[in-house]
């Protein structure tokens, strides 16, 4: 496996620094602050484009009763700074809690081919509905770019951000968040094979919201991060995973076995750098803001 030198993350972070420079946008000003490069008016500039995505949010907390999107804008409104318990994300989250356990949440019902891999609601509960069971919800690209075009891979991986935004806004006590939390908490004791009956980037998906949990149930953190860790490629890729996706849920981590995976994965990701310091043409900011802190967790 390759190996990159203090250098050459020195470079990459220099290129995404040129790149990020003048950008107004929420990626701007928080790679700007990872950086520690923060402009003069990042803040003014912060509470205005705060002010422009609560603008955009109907009087039911929705972003045009979209589930995708308003979950999304709970966390761009908590990254920058707009948190949990401030009004206009009172109602976004609001709208995102109201979704959970309804008709057309992963997990209802039964069948023959759910029950052995335990993934029906015999065994797990509390997962939001991304839209009735009547209305198809695939495909559907994530923020970071990752496409999920199996229906049941795109509710569950819809839940699992929805899971992690509540909980970022600190709703880990309510039974039906906590119902979710114990059913990936289940789920993950069966994650015993890369290529299973649950696909890579799905597994990937819960390793967000499990990085939020309070214990008992952080103690599945390690050994979840671990599982991830242990099937990458000697490219420092992920077979059958996209990157990106996998990148943004390790730094979540926080683990020893991530920040081991991430440093493994540097030199993929350098070789991905565009010259003008960007990595793809695919959720272009966001995947930027990815690598850099990625970039930034092998220093830790």
């Amino acid at each position: 496996m390759d190996t990159v030198t203090d250098s050459q993350i020195d470079a990459a972070l220099e290129r995404l620094a040129a790149f990020f420079a003048g950008e107004r946008t929420r990626q701007g000003i928080l790679a700007r602050e990872l950086l520690g490069q923060s402009l003069a008016d990042d803040a003014t500039l912060a509470d205005r484009v705060v002010r422009e995505l609560r603008a955009e949010t109907r009087i039911d907390g929705s972003v045009g009763g979209a589930f995708l999107p308003t979950v999304w804008r709970a966390n761009e409104l908590m990254d920058l700074g707009h948190l949990g318990d401030q009004v206009g994300t009172v109602r976004v989250v609001g709208w995102i809690l109201a979704q959970q356990e309804k008709p057309g949440a992963y997990g209802e019902g039964c069948s023959e081919d759910r029950h052995p891999h335990r993934v029906c609601s015999h065994y797990i509960g509390g997962f939001f509905s991304p839209a009735p069971p009547t209305e198809r919800v695939a495909p559907i690209t994530l923020p970071d770019g990752k496409v999920f075009r199996a229906e049941g891979a795109a509710r569950f991986a819809l839940s699992c951000l929805a899971l992690r935004t509540v909980l970022r806004a600190r709703h880990e006590d309510r039974p039906a968040v906590d119902r979710h939390v114990r059913s990936l908490v289940l789920l993950q004791d069966s994650w015993t094979d890369w290529d299973g009956y649950f696909a890579p980037d799905l597994i990937v998906s819960a390793l967000g919201p499990l990085s939020l949990v309070s214990p008992p149930y952080r103690e599945v953190l390690p050994r979840a991060a671990r599982f991830v860790a242990d099937h990458q490629a000697e490219d420092g890729t992920w077979p059958n995973a996209d990157f990106f996706h996998v990148l943004d849920a390790l730094v979540m981590t926080g683990t020893p076995a991530g920040r081991e995976a991430l440093r493994r994965a540097a030199p993929a990701l350098i070789a991905m750098q565009r010259p003008d310091g960007s990595f793809s043409g695919v959720a272009q900011q966001e995947r930027a803001l990815i690598g850099l802190r990625a970039l930034l967790a092998t220093r830790d």
